[in-house]
Formats: structure tokens, C-alpha cells, sequence
């Protein structure tokens, strides 16, 4: 059995090269990896989503500003937690990326007991995630092996049609639904139609 893959990185990026090496210092002071940027652009041309970690962001920048990083990967369908890096006068808009699945804002100059703390919790966040991700993945994978048909047989199962209601709704013989319905049980690894349905209906969600 694999071992769940786990965050393991801290991305920095920040435009102020006094900051990201503050941060680093700070960061790998505390055992962690961390990989610092100048820019949104640069961390996005390296960017992969397989190699899983948090990201420490600051909020304004040339170019690509922090909130713009953050619908980038909004768009990627990301699930990196992010924390942004904030002056006095951009906490208001530090609050609205929180509401865009931010875990937190750290405001300069920043203590290294409140990073440390806000770390943590991104990497706990951020394994959680992985996690949820993997079983959605197996989940996915196992509906998969079904055919196209097997699928329609499914749906109708969970539905609480009877096999001869389900002949009637696809134009075939009731040993046919029967047929299809112990592939369908043997595909998802079940023996009771209790079973069946909590693997058709338990379908895992990742954290926003």
C-alpha cells in the first residue's frame, strides 16, 4: 500500500528580497523546505501541482500581485493553502482573500511565533487536503471501471428502482439488469446492495 504523499514545502513570494530571505531564514530555522520567488510569474512557471506544499504571499507586488497569484491558482483548481503578507493598509483586502479560501494574513513586520503558528496550521490544512484529494482520486477511479451502461444501471440502483423497472427504462431483459448488476457489485468490491450504495453516494469533497 502507498504511503499518502504529505505537504512538505514552503513557497515564498514576495518581490522584497530582504523579505523572502527573512522568511527563509526564519522558516528553515524551524525544519522546513522552503523555495522563494521574486514574482507571481516566476513561481507559476515552476509551479506543480504534484509536488505538494504551502504558500506565504505577498499581497502587492509588481506585475502580478498576490490576489492575482491567488485566482491564477483559483483557476488551476488548486488546493495549496496560501497566507498572505500584508502592510496596515491592506488588511481590508487581505480579509476578501480569505473569503476566496485563504487561510490567513500575516502583517508586517511579522513575529516569528505567529509564522510559526500560521505555518503549522497551512501544513495541517494542507495534508488534510491531500488526503481528501487521494480518496476523491480512488473514488473516482473505481466508478470508473464501470461501463457506460453499468453507470445507467447505477444510477437507477441508487434511485431505488426495481430490475424490472430498470429493463423498462433501458429496452432490456430483466437477467440483463441482473447481469450488469453483479459486475457492478464485483467492479466496487461489494456484496450487499447497503454496501453499493454508500460507495455510490459517499463521494468524498476537497476542503475549499
Amino acid at each position: 500500500m502507498n504511503t499518502p504523499q504529505t505537504a512538505s514545502t514552503v513557497y515564498i513570494v514576495d518581490d522584497d528580497e530582504a523579505v523572502r530571505d527573512s522568511l527563509r531564514w526564519l522558516l528553515e530555522a524551524n525544519n522546513y523546505r522552503v523555495r522563494a520567488f521574486p514574482s507571481g510569474e516566476s513561481f507559476l512557471a515552476e509551479y506543480d501541482e504534484k509536488r505538494p506544499g504551502v504558500l506565504i504571499v505577498d499581497v502587492r507586488m509588481p506585475g502580478m500581485s498576490g490576489l492575482e497569484l491567488q485566482e491564477q491558482l483559483i483557476a488551476r483548481k488548486s488546493t495549496m493553502p496560501i497566507v498572505f503578507i500584508t502592510g496596515h493598509g491592506d488588511v481590508p483586502m487581505a480579509v476578501s482573500t480569505i473569503k476566496k479560501g485563504a487561510i490567513d494574513f500575516l502583517e508586517k513586520p511579522f513575529d516569528e511565533t505567529d509564522l510559526r503558528e500560521i505555518v503549522g496550521r497551512m501544513f495541517e490544512q494542507a495534508n488534510e487536503r491531500l488526503s481528501q484529494a487521494q480518496a476523491q482520486k480512488a473514488h473516482d477511479a473505481m466508478l470508473a471501471r464501470l461501463t457506460a451502461r453499468e453507470q445507467q444501471v447505477l444510477e437507477r440502483i441508487v434511485a431505488g428502482r426495481l430490475n424490472k423497472q430498470i429493463a423498462d427504462d433501458l429496452g432490456i431483459s430483466i437477467k440483463t439488469v441482473e447481469a450488469h448488476r453483479a459486475n457492478i457489485m464485483e467492479k466496487l468490491q461489494v456484496t450487499t446492495v447497503a454496501d453499493l450504495m454508500k460507495v455510490a453516494l459517499s463521494k468524498p469533497e476537497v476542503s475549499a
